[in-house]
Order: C-alpha cells, then structure tokens, then sequence
C-alpha cells in the first residue's frame, strides 16, 4: 500500500534518496538544518519504506520553490513523481485561495522539462523571462 505523510522531514531519509537519485547526500547537520526551513514537504512511503519525497520552500505566499522531488529509481516510472507533484500542488491551490498571485518557481533536472510540462509549468524562456539562473 502507498501512502502519504506531511511534514516528517526525517533526515536520514532524505538524505538516502538524494543518494539513490544521484545526487548525493549533505552532512546530516546541513539536511536537517534544510529540512527544517521547508514550509512544506511529503514524504511517499510503501509498507513502511520511504519510496519518494517533495518539498516547498519560500515565504509561503508570495513565492514558493518545489524542491528536491525524488523518487527512489526503482520506483520511477510508476507515477510516484506525479503523485508528489499532484500532492505539492493541491497545497499550492490552498494558498492560492488566500494570494491568487503566488509565484511558483523549480529548477527541473537536466532533461526532465518535460516532467514538469504536464503539470503546467514552462520554461522561462517561453515566458518571456530571462534564464533562471543560479550563483557559482
């Protein structure tokens, strides 16, 4: 059975996707500091098994950042990712009850732009902006 829980940001598990994602891990001082500086995260688990996780940072009504969505590889593929997308942005639409102007930003992954098409979101060259960029 598959199934969610809000805002557990247990450290030891997230920093296990970031490995299993590729991404590799920060020290466990730097992920739990992270961790608890997210407005709002999920965590997807399988029996009792973490199997994916999503987050948004920001100010919480202006602007919102979806970060660090990961699902574990053998698991990807099986709308797990969706799942989380879907869940990051129904809480999106409750903050838009109260800020219908909230910008939502994500830098998605190198060649997963299309990932994030379906759930409406474009690259910010067709919106006219500048890239988004990020500090060396």
């Amino acid at each position: 059975m598959i199934y969610i829980k809000e805002n557990i940001n247990n450290v030891d598990e997230f920093n296990m996707l970031y490995d299993l994602v590729g991404w590799g891990a920060y020290n466990r001082k730097i992920s739990q500091k992270a961790l608890d500086n997210t407005f709002y995260s999920i965590s997807v688990y399988q029996e009792d098994n973490i199997i994916g996780f999503g987050r948004l940072i920001g100010d919480s009504i202006c602007f919102l950042y979806i970060q660090d969505i990961m699902v574990k590889p053998e698991h990807q593929r099986n709308k797990i990712g969706t799942l989380i997308m879907n869940t990051l942005l129904n809480k999106i639409n409750e903050i838009r009850k109260e800020n219908p102007d909230v910008k939502v930003y994500l830098g998605a992954s190198k060649d997963k732009e299309g990932f994030y098409e379906q759930f409406g979101f474009i690259r910010r060259i067709d919106a006219g902006l500048g890239y988004g960029m990020i500090l060396k």
